[in-house]
C-alpha cells in the first residue's frame, strides 16, 4: 500500500525540513519526502493548506482499560487518540487492577495491537498495587515493553522507596514519570489556594503541595544520574526548578497540559466539579512562567493527563467530584490556537513538544519525524478550519472538560499509524 500525500506543509523537527513538499508513505515507512514526487500511489492525498506533522505522542493517558471501563476502553481511547492526531499513547497504570507485573503489561500490550487504532504503550507502576510499600516487578515490565514507570495518580510518598524504584529503572533502561503531589499538604484542597477558592468557601491546594516533590525527585535523580519525567507541571517553581536542573545537565524533563497552560482559577465561575482537576489550575502568575517554560524550551513536552469519568462523577460540588479532565481530541486545537497562533510557540515548536520530544524521552528512535526510512506515523493538520468544541461529537467516552464551547483554530483532518489512514474527517 502506497500513500502520496502531496502539497502539504512538512513539518519535522529531526531534519529541520519546515517547507511545502510530497510526503511518500509505502507499507508501514515512509519511503522519501520531497518537492513535487512523481509516483504511483494507491491513495493520493491532497494536504494542500494544512501541516504534515510526526504523529502526536501523548505522554500522559488514562485509558481506565482494565477494570474501569464505562469510563474508557482501548478502543474508545484509541479512537479519541487517532481523532486527535496522536498516534502513540503512554497508558497510566492507575487501572483496576494495577499494572504492577510483566504479565500485566504484556496483556494490555496483546489487546491494543487488536483493540486500538493507535500504539499504545502501557507504563508500569513503581511499588505494587500503588500502595508505597514494596516494589513492583520493574525488571519484568521493563522486558514487557513499558518504557517508563508511574505511579500516577500520586507520588511515592517513601523518599527511599522512591529512590530503590528509580535505581532499578535506570539499570533496566527505564525512565520514571513522576506525579508531583505531597498528599499530607493537600489537607483536603479541591482547587488552588487563593482568593477565589475563598470566594467559592472550599479549601485550596497551595503550589508547595507540587514543588516541594519536584524539588525531591529532581535531587535523587541527580544523585542516581537517572532519567526524570515530570508530569502535568503546574507552578512557576516547577518551571524554575527544571531551568535549573537542565542547567545543571541532569536528565530532567517536563510535560505541561493545555489547561495548565490556558486557563487560570479566577477562570473557574462556580464550585462544579467540571472545574477539578489535579493538579488543579493556578494563578495567571503561574499559567505565564508556563508558557514562557514551553516558549524558551525549558518544558519539553505538551501532554493532555487525559482523565475521563462519567459526568455524575463531574457535575457536583468540587468537594464530591472526581479529579481530572479530558484532551486527547483537543490538545492539538487547544496549542495551535493559544500557543501557535499568538506567538508564542512556532509550529516547528509544537511538533517538538507534541511529538520529537516525546519519542526521545521514550527512545522511540523510528517516530516522531517525518522523514525517509522512519515509521509513518503522520497527522495532517488543517490551520485555518475555525469551529467550538462540542464534547457531544468526541469518540472518547468522557466528556469531562471546561473546554466545551470553546472556540479554536485548526484540526486533525488525517491520522496515520504505521501506513495506514485510521482518521479522516
Amino acid at each position: 500500500m502506497k500513500i502520496l500525500i502531496q502539497n502539504g506543509h512538512v513539518v519535522d523537527p529531526l531534519t529541520g525540513v519546515d517547507e511545502v513538499c510530497d510526503v511518500l508513505v509505502s507499507g508501514s515507512r515512509i519511503e522519501k519526502v520531497g518537492k513535487n514526487l512523481k509516483v504511483d500511489a494507491n491513495r493520493k492525498v491532497d494536504a494542500k493548506g494544512c501541516y504534515v506533522m510526526p504523529g502526536f505522542i501523548d505522554l500522559h493517558v488514562h485509558l481506565r482499560d482494565p477494570g474501569l471501563t464505562q469510563k474508557e476502553t482501548l478502543e474508545t481511547g484509541g479512537r479519541a487518540a487517532a481523532r486527535g492526531g496522536v498516534t502513540t499513547i503512554c497508558a497510566m497504570p492507575n487501572t483496576s487492577p494495577i499494572i504492577d507485573t510483566k504479565e500485566k503489561v504484556e496483556e494490555v500490550h496483546r489487546r491494543a495491537d487488536t483493540e486500538s487504532p493507535v500504539h499504545i504503550i502501557q507504563l508500569g507502576s513503581m511499588t505494587q498495587g500503588e500502595m508505597g510499600k514494596e516494589l513492583a516487578d520493574i525488571k519484568g515490565m521493563a522486558e514487557a515493553g513499558c518504557h517508563a514507570l508511574s505511579e500516577d495518580g500520586k507520588s511515592v510518598m517513601n523518599a527511599s522507596l522512591f529512590r530503590k524504584a528509580m535505581r532499578e529503572a535506570k539499570e533496566n533502561g527505564l525512565a520514571v514519570f513522576s506525579h508531583c503531589e505531597d498528599i499530607s499538604m493537600v489537607e483536603g484542597g479541591v482547587m488552588n489556594a487563593g482568593p477565589k477558592a475563598e470566594e467559592l468557601g472550599v479549601k485550596g491546594i497551595t503550589n508547595s503541595v507540587e514543588d516541594v516533590i519536584v524539588a525531591r525527585d529532581i535531587l535523587i535523580a541527580k544523585e542516581l544520574d537517572a532519567q526524570l519525567h515530570l508530569c502535568h507541571c503546574s507552578t512557576e517553581d516547577s518551571v524554575k526548578m527544571v531551568k535549573a536542573a537542565k542547567e545543571e545537565g541532569l536528565k530532567v524533563t517536563a510535560e505541561v497540559c493545555p489547561h495548565h497552560f490556558i486557563l487560570t482559577d479566577e477562570d473557574i465561575p462556580e464550585n462544579n466539579g467540571i472545574w477539578k482537576m489535579n493538579p488543579p489550575l493556578r494563578s495567571k502568575r503561574d499559567v505565564e512562567a508556563l508558557r514562557e517554560g514551553l516558549k524558551n524550551n525549558i518544558m519539553d513536552v505538551i501532554s493532555t493527563d487525559h482523565a475521563p469519568h462519567m459526568m455524575s462523577e463531574k457535575d457536583k460540588p468540587m468537594e464530591n467530584a472526581a479529579f481530572g479532565i479530558v484532551g486527547l481530541e483537543i490538545s492539538a486545537a487547544l496549542t495551535y490556537t493559544e500557543l501557535v497562533e499568538k506567538g508564542v510557540l512556532t509550529m516547528m515548536q509544537m511538533a517538538e513538544k507534541m511529538s520529537y520530544n516525546p519519542a526521545k524521552i521514550l527512545g522511540l528512535e523510528d517516530k516522531g519525524s517525518v522523514s525517509e526510512g522512519k515509521t509513518a506515523d503522520i497527522v495532517i493538520f488543517n490551520p485555518s478550519a475555525q469551529y467550538r468544541i462540542d464534547v457531544n461529537t468526541f469518540e472518547s467516552k468522557g466528556k469531562n472538560t471546561p473546554f466545551n464551547g470553546w472556540p479554536v483554530k485548526g484540526e486533525v483532518c488525517c491520522t496515520i499509524v504505521d501506513g495506514e489512514i485510521v482518521y479522516e474527517k
